[in-house]
C-alpha cells in the first residue's frame, strides 16, 4: 500500500472515531473512577470514567469536548485499555506516548489497532498534546486507584 493510501486510510479511521465515536458517555452509579482533564493550549477537556476491578479495567467512558485528534484518541484508548490490567493500560499508555512523539517503538505481538492511524500526529509537535489527552487522563486515574 503507498503512503497516500495508507494516509487516506489512517485520516479515514481517525474520523470515524471522531464522528462515531465509542464508548461515548457515562456510568450511572458511583462504581467508577472520574479524571477531568483539559489542554490549556487549545482547549480540548475530557471526562473519562473507569471502572476497575481486581486490577483490571473492565469498562471505560468518556465524555468531552475537542478536535478530532483528542476526540478520536479518547475513543481509541478506551476500546484498547478494556480488558487490560493496569500496568497493561499503563504500559499500552507509555508506548503510545513514545509513538505520537516520533520515537520508534516495537508493536509486535501487540493488538494497537486503530491507534496505529495516530502515528502521524509527531509530525504536528502542537497536536501531541490533543492525542495524549485521554491517555494522561487514564494514566491519572488508574495511578490514584493503585494508591488506594
Amino acid at each position: 500500500m503507498s503512503f497516500n493510501n495508507l494516509d487516506t486510510l489512517y485520516r479515514q479511521v481517525i474520523m470515524d472515531h471522531y464522528k462515531n465515536p465509542r464508548n461515548r458517555g457515562t456510568f450511572d452509579g458511583e462504581d467508577y473512577l472520574s479524571v477531568d482533564m483539559n489542554n490549556p493550549t487549545c482547549g480540548d477537556r475530557i471526562h473519562l470514567q473507569l471502572q476497575v476491578e481486581d486490577g483490571k479495567v473492565t469498562d471505560a467512558r468518556f465524555e468531552g469536548e475537542g478536535c478530532s485528534i483528542s476526540m478520536s484518541s479518547a475513543s481509541m484508548m478506551t476500546q484498547a485499555i478494556k480488558g487490560k490490567t493496569i500496568d497493561e493500560a499503563v504500559k499500552l499508555s507509555n508506548l503510545f506516548s513514545d509513538m505520537i512523539q516520533g520515537k520508534k517503538v516495537d508493536t509486535e505481538g501487540l493488538n494497537i489497532g486503530d491507534i496505529q492511524a495516530l502515528e502521524g500526529v509527531s509530525k504536528f509537535p502542537a497536536r501531541v498534546k490533543c492525542a495524549t489527552l485521554a491517555w494522561k487522563a487514564m494514566e491519572k486515574g488508574v495511578g490514584e486507584e493503585s494508591k488506594e
